[in-house]
């Protein structure tokens, strides 16, 4: 089984909570012994896919395999394209190259859910939507990217992992389901 989750902000990605006050992948009332495939930390939001097959976790995570994941980042400032060009060749953070991605701007802000709490917008400094494929997961990976190059994040979604896009399966925040037949070849297609 393949379970695919619009995780909201504020909840961690594991069952068991790291401190009393945090919100878990425990109150949304998965079936048992499922887990997640892959991680969005605690600020992120958008897709996670939870799972009961092992095989899953190396089909996707395995960075030999490349599996795509796209994310769109609400950003300070407008990146430049010289900017998206050196992201697109990766960046050092942390000692470590990161391996070339695709990044653009987007020149239209996309129709997300609000947050909430909601991004704190400050009057003096502009902001843009930045979208990032990449085929790596490091830990927090696309905010240390783009806080590398300038651009601090204020929003992260994961909208798509391979061909599986967030939008066409339709979930809100905070809702889950199993993949049908289809959702599951073009998630594993490649």
């Amino acid at each position: 089984m393949i379970i695919a989750f619009n995780k909201p902000y504020g909840v961690l990605s594991q069952f068991t909570p790291k401190h009393p006050s945090h919100r878990t992948l425990a109150e949304f009332g998965f079936p048992p012994k499922v887990y997640p495939v892959g991680r969005l930390d605690r600020d992120s939001e958008g897709l996670l896919l939870l799972s009961d097959e092992r095989w899953i976790v190396d089909r996707l995570l395995n960075p030999r395999s490349r599996h795509r994941r796209r994310y769109w980042a609400l950003v300070e400032h407008i990146p430049s394209q010289d900017t998206l060009a050196l992201l697109t060749r990766g960046v050092v953070i942390g000692g470590y190259r990161t391996l070339p991605c695709q990044a653009r701007l987007l020149e239209v802000a996309p129709e997300v859910p609000p947050r909430q709490p909601p991004v704190r917008i400050r009057k003096t400094v502009s902001d843009a939507w930045v979208e990032l494929t990449l085929t790596e997961g490091k830990n927090r990976q696309v905010r240390r990217m783009l806080a590398a190059v300038g651009h601090p994040v204020l929003r992260l979604l994961r909208v798509a992992i391979g061909n599986l896009e967030l939008e066409r399966l339709g979930l809100a925040p905070g809702a889950w389901r199993e993949l049908r037949d289809v959702e599951r070849d073009c998630l594993l297609a490649p």
